[in-house]
């Protein structure tokens, strides 16, 4: 008990485990602290483990959008699309269940969806891979971390309704196409 009190660096850590790393920015009253290291969302979204768990995930689901996010969690890019991914989880979870696979853990699909990636966002509904035309020239998956719930809301609910009417491609709400002009 004594060394504890004489040297309190050994008692509980002072951050909390999906913030272990070194900060990289923090500015002002309520902005937003950026962690470098940490593990982001990932560990609140269901992990699929084996190509045979992505297969029944897709196929299993009848009434709902299968959202798939292929990556690595240890990626800075895909912790910014899980975190977005978590956020909107909730909010659509009447129609959309969203999965994350480790293209490293499960290279299955690498080849077959062309998973070279370092994070990759596909929608499945009824079995059937449903390709959204965003404007940027591949259609078969979103392939940039996606900050904006609602944009993904969106994404999803679009997905949704196109699946429902047995499209195999709907279009994006928004334009991506000029994502890099401003």
């Amino acid at each position: 008990l004594a060394v504890l009190l004489r040297f309190p660096f050994f008692g509980l850590p002072r951050s909390p485990p999906w913030q272990v790393g070194r900060l990289k920015r923090e500015t002002g009253e309520g902005s937003r602290r950026v962690w470098v290291g940490a593990r982001a969302m990932s560990y609140l979204l269901p992990h699929l483990h084996s190509g045979y768990a992505v297969d029944q995930a897709i196929v299993d689901e009848d009434d709902r959008v299968v959202v798939v996010r292929f990556g690595s969690d240890a990626d800075p890019s895909c912790m910014l699309m899980d975190e977005t991914l978590y956020k909107a989880a909730e909010r659509i979870k009447k129609f959309a269940v969203v999965y994350l696979v480790d293209i490293k853990e499960v290279p299955d699909f690498n080849v077959m969806y062309e998973l070279y990636d370092p994070c990759s966002v596909m929608f499945f509904f009824r079995n059937k891979h449903i390709m959204v035309d965003l404007g940027t020239g591949n259609n078969n998956k979103i392939n940039w971390p996606l900050q904006d719930v609602q944009e993904l809301i969106d994404i999803v609910e679009e997905v949704y309704k196109g699946g429902r009417k047995g499209r195999g491609l709907v279009n994006s709400p928004k334009d991506y196409s000029t994502k890099y002009r401003y």
